[in-house]
């Protein structure tokens, strides 16, 4: 495990802190924070990424500079979103190990420090995720149901268990995450992402239960806009490391009507085949063959 750094040293850690009108509590985050590292002795740097807010968060984060010898405070002159800003700031760390979180007090981060030493203590994990025991958000009628059958979805396409799918705590080693950082898209759903580029290509994420706590200030949240993306990027990032697991099962499902739906047409009308058995018939055979394609596709990517 690291030991505390001084200035010019690598740090071990960087922690990867988003803000975006948070001024009434980022200080207290970045204390948590600082305070729990510190204790540890894990040598880090904290990238608290000011994602052009509209109050005075940045104001407060340049303030304490000072007080926070780790802490390093970049400004965006225009909003680009939590999954820009955990982008470039995993692409500017300086750690071997990048941890994710948010400045909302919603999350446990005095346990920063738990999840990078069960990387350092077991090389066989590449990805530690906070798995939040209960639902805090807002509209839970809806978020709960939803979430559930877009993690159940996730997990069925990648074979594997996902006790949470878009959790925002998580540390993971920086060098295997970085070919996957140009997949992640601007928004909230870059934690889905993450994870399903790494359960994808049979890196192992370890899941540790966590509390969560209600959010301090304004949730960015869209419960309608944000849970369709969530869906489009699990189906988008399956898509991209195994189309066949999106696109042949309905392939084979329009083949199999097709072709019950003809035994039947030649049994019960004479030998004649409806139009729409055989439209049924051929988009299923479409779809098979571009499900191959998109294989093939996939296949001579990785070999290059």
């Amino acid at each position: 495990m690291g030991t505390v750094d001084t200035p010019g040293d690598q740090p071990h850690a960087t922690i990867v802190l988003p803000c975006f009108n948070e001024e009434e509590h980022v200080l207290r985050e970045v204390e948590r924070i600082c305070l729990a590292m510190d204790k540890s002795g894990i040598s880090y740097e904290l990238l608290a990424i000011d994602d052009s807010s509209t109050d005075h968060t940045l104001a407060r984060l340049r303030g304490a500079e000072p007080d926070f010898p780790q802490l390093r405070v970049i400004h965006f002159p225009r909003n680009g979103g939590s999954g820009t800003v955990r982008r470039i700031g995993t692409q500017q760390a300086r750690g071997e190990i990048v941890v994710w979180t948010d400045a909302d007090l919603t999350y446990p981060n005095e346990r920063i420090p738990e999840f990078i030493g069960m990387l350092d203590d077991s090389p066989e994990i590449d990805q530690v995720v906070g798995a939040r025991t209960s639902e805090e958000g807002s509209l839970k009628v809806f978020r709960v149901p939803a979430k559930w059958f877009v993690r159940k979805l996730a997990e069925r396409l990648v074979n594997a268990q996902i006790p949470d799918l878009n959790s925002g705590l998580r540390a993971f080693r920086r060098q295997i995450a970085l070919p996957y950082l140009r997949l992640l898209p601007p928004g909230f759903s870059c934690v889905t992402t993450i994870t399903l580029a790494f359960l994808s290509n049979e890196h192992e994420v370890r899941y540790v239960p966590i509390e969560y706590a209600k959010r301090a200030g304004r949730s960015k949240f869209h419960f309608f806009s944000d849970a369709y993306r969530y869906l489009l990027q699990v189906v988008r990032m399956v898509m991209y490391f195994n189309p066949l697991k999106v696109l042949m099962p309905p392939a084979l499902f329009l083949l199999g009507l097709g072709a019950a739906k003809g035994i039947y047409d030649l049994v019960v009308h004479h030998w004649h085949i409806a139009n729409d058995t055989l439209l049924v018939f051929v988009t299923g055979l479409i779809l098979a063959s571009l499900a191959l394609l998109a294989d093939l596709i996939v296949r001579s990517r990785a070999d290059t």
